[in-house]
């Protein structure tokens, strides 16, 4: 989403030349080690030091041109992100260079400003000012490292400041040189969304705790709060509190509505120059805060940083790699890295968690997680988890649930204890069918079923946050939602009304998911139902242009008929969303006339022919019109959500060598730089897309269980999985000699047998231990019979 002003188990030997971790080097290495990566751009050739995956990983890449990463300190889905604020509206700024304050809230690459909370900062001399950008640290980014679980910078002054963390804590290590007026400031009032208000306490002489209240991601939206409780290893000298531009020696409370408000607390240094604070963090209330501060607090900065550095070693672990330069290497780690960074953890350590009615529940069984940005990873990452991380999985699904149950209605688009309803459509659809696929909801199936059934024939009422399928009515009644322009908003967020052709096609979609999830569960009549819906898209056809088109209120087509200048898709054009229809890509095809006709088209929207000559360029100067250039375009657009299906079109028209083609071109966007993402990563979404097809093995209908196939980029990837979901334990994709050369699939093979067809499903990921592809410099006829194509849905073949 873009905006416009994110139990070890038992390991088999491995190939010698896999890059992996070994006991004896974690335990040698020493935590400057641990942080390889600086905040100088990279270049040459960089591999793991003494093996470890996690020294592949490069926390700065997205951090410059709207990327929205976040170099900081989180584990794996952790509910703490302590990373620097240096100005950006969503956080931190690799062309910056001063920090504002590590704060202990952000979102891996989303488009709106948002987190932030409690921005904390060491420094010396008098406690003057209290504007966090006129007290901001000047940096350099030569005295700047990261690596997952650990952030150090140099701060001007003399300080060093490093960062860690746990689940539910932040931890930082300050060094300050010899003074007596060592300080740590900490903002309760100024952060990165709208504060509704603030609360600071000193409790006693080692102890901070703060309330801050906020709202306003993307747009104004309903308050939530976070809780926090900072616990220094030593006491300090003095103390007090700041409110508006007054700062207030021994004061050991301050609150406010809005505006500035803060508190601060004093070291002498003299002898000993090193502060460490533990910040423990809440969304329910202070005793949460308390608790999770007893529960994974009490251990030294250097213990905390070792212990996640660990966590991240046993998940990037999961995925080993042989082949490919160390670049490839470096970017595939640092994205398989993102996408583990959400959704967060929000329950505290006893269970308890605010849900959306703003009351406290207990999670029984799993653990509660929140911010859901589904219109994004609903498509990517979803399926990723699902694959390499089903029990976490598991738990958002089963999250997903308990939003309902507590709140009345699905999430759309969730950030921390609120709905926001960012984005359109109905994403939440495919991301449960697609954990029901997964055999992820056992023991939920009906319920789950019984609220997605609400959740696709009705409309949240009035008094709900939640607007849902706003557009269900005219929708189910006349076959498609109409495009309003101007209709005024009835509750904050986006409108369907608004994108009414987009969300004619995403409704189409899930209509088309919740169908197979309906005859999967013996729901007959309801799955026929579902199925006819999932037919609609052909109802915003436009026969007279050949493309797809908004409808008014009185049905008539509406907007420009030149299809790179229409109205009423959501961040895109209809060149763009034409192949968002991966139930029926056969009649989409239909439509268009036919597998010529469509393969005509999918050429001109790649630019295929200059692709084959210059595809690196071709991808930066052709596809690529800047991070949130959404409109006007008749090309392929892969810093966004509607196209990431696409390339995987020519699965489905004869000719999947164009596939790869096109795959191969997209992933030279992902390099190791600050500028290395394509786009906003959206919590991990085009890191996923990034691992997938560097995989080989991509979710072309989200939602269900189909995997396409192309070529992969490294010789080899060995995928280590849960045997509770995959009994084989282990998958491995092999395509031996593999280049941009040689690049085409001449053959494959699952377990020795042949395969002709251009995808998989997941029992078969289930059964299978091994996937061979033969490649060659020159496409073949593998995969181009009608056979080989992935099916159309919902009995449609």
């Amino acid at each position: 989403m873009r905006w416009n002003p994110v139990l070890r188990r038992k390991r088999r030997p491995r190939p010698r030349t896999a890059v992996a971790l070994t006991a004896a080097t974690l335990l040698a290495a020493t935590l400057t080690a641990a942080a390889p990566h600086t905040g100088a751009q990279h270049t040459g050739a960089e591999r793991g030091q003494n093996g470890r995956l996690t020294d592949l990983v490069n926390p700065f890449i997205g951090t410059e041109n709207e990327g929205n990463t976040y170099p900081g300190a989180a584990v794996p889905f952790g509910m703490v992100q302590l990373s620097p604020d240096t100005g950006h509206n969503t956080g931190y700024d690799h062309s910056h260079n001063h920090i504002r304050g590590f704060s202990s809230v952000h979102l891996s690459g989303v488009g709106c400003g948002l987190g932030g909370d409690l921005p904390v900062l060491p420094t010396t001399g008098d406690v003057t000012e209290t504007d966090n950008a006129e007290y901001a640290a000047r940096f350099s980014h030569d005295d700047e490292t990261a690596s997952p679980g650990y952030y150090r910078a140099g701060l001007d002054g003399g300080i060093r400041a490093e960062l860690s963390a746990t689940r539910r804590t932040g931890v930082q290590r300050y060094t300050f040189p010899a003074t007596e007026k060592a300080n740590v400031l900490l903002n309760a009032g100024q952060s990165l969304h709208k504060t509704v208000s603030t609360k600071v306490e000193i409790i006693d002489d080692r102890t901070v705790r703060t309330a801050i209240t906020g709202s306003g991601f993307c747009q104004d939206t309903e308050p939530y709060t976070v809780h926090t409780v900072t616990r220094f290893d030593r006491p300090f000298t003095t103390s007090g509190t700041w409110k508006g531009d007054k700062v207030t020696e021994g004061s050991k409370d301050s609150s406010a509505e809005s505006g500035r408000n803060g508190a601060w607390v004093r070291f002498d240094t003299g002898e000993d120059r090193t502060v460490e604070a533990t910040t423990a963090l809440s969304y329910v209330d202070a005793e949460g805060a308390a608790l999770n501060l007893r529960a994974e607090g009490g251990r030294s900065f250097r213990q905390v940083a070792d212990a996640a550095r660990t966590d991240w070693e046993k998940r990037l672990d999961d995925v080993r790699v042989r082949g490919g330069s160390d670049a490839l290497r470096r970017t595939f780690y640092s994205s398989l890295y993102r996408s583990f960074l959400a959704p967060n953890i929000g329950s505290d350590a006893d269970g308890r968690y605010t849900g959306w009615d703003q009351k406290t529940h207990r999670a029984k069984g799993f653990t509660y997680y929140q911010n859901f940005s589904l219109w994004d990873t609903y498509r990517t990452q979803s399926q990723l988890l699902s694959l390499l991380a089903p029990r976490e999985a598991r738990d958002m699904a089963v999250s997903a649930l308990h939003v309902d149950e507590d709140g009345g209605w699905l999430p759309k688009w969730g950030y921390g204890t609120v709905e926001t309803n960012i984005m359109t459509g109905d994403p939440v659809t495919p991301f449960l069918t697609n954990a029901y696929q997964q055999g992820l909801l056992k023991g939920y199936e009906e319920r789950a079923y019984r609220v997605l059934k609400k959740n696709a024939d009705g409309v949240p009422p009035a008094d709900s946050p939640a607007v849902g399928r706003e557009a269900n009515r005219p929708y189910i009644a006349d076959g498609f939602a109409p495009y309003l322009k101007g209709r005024p908003h009835s509750k904050p967020g986006d409108s369907d009304y608004d994108h009414g052709a987009s969300a004619t096609l995403e409704y189409a979609l899930s209509d088309a998911m919740l169908g197979e999830m309906a005859a999967g569960l013996g729901h007959s009549e309801d799955a026929r139902r579902y199925a006819r819906r999932a037919q609609n898209y052909r109802n915003v056809f436009d026969e007279s242009t050949g493309f797809f088109r908004a409808r008014d209120g009185d049905g008539d087509f509406t907007g420009p008929s030149d299809p790179a200048k229409s109205e009423g898709f959501h961040e895109g054009t209809s060149w763009q969303y034409q192949w968002l229809v991966p139930q029926d890509l056969p009649g989409m095809v239909g439509l268009i006339g036919g597998e010529a006709a469509a393969n005509g088209r999918l050429d001109s929207f790649f630019a295929y022919e200059r692709l084959l000559k210059d595809p690196e360029k071709t991808a930066r100067e052709v596809w690529v019109n800047g991070p949130y250039d959404y409109y006007n375009a008749d090309k392929y657009n892969p810093q966004n959500e509607p196209d990431l299906i696409a390339p995987y079109t020519y699965l489905s028209t004869g000719q999947p060598w164009k596939t790869t083609d096109v795959v191969h071109a997209a992933l030279t966007l992902f390099t190791d730089t600050p500028t290395g993402m394509t786009g906003n990563d959206d919590l991990g979404t085009m890191s996923a897309w990034n691992v997938l097809s560097s995989i080989g093995i991509f979710p072309i209908q989200p939602g269900t269980d189909t995997w396409g196939l192309s070529t992969p980029v490294f010789d080899r990837v060995d995928l280590d999985l849960d045997r509770r979901y995959y009994p084989g334990g282990r998958f491995t994709v092999r395509a031996p000699g593999t280049s941009e050369t040689n690049r085409y699939i001449q053959s494959a093979r699952t377990d020795g047998r042949p395969l002709e067809k251009t995808y998989l499903t997941t029992d078969a990921l289930r059964n299978i231990r091994d996937l061979s592809f033969r490649v060659g410099s020159s496409p073949s006829s593998w995969g181009t019979s009608d056979e080989a194509a992935p099916p159309a849905l919902n009995g449609r073949k």
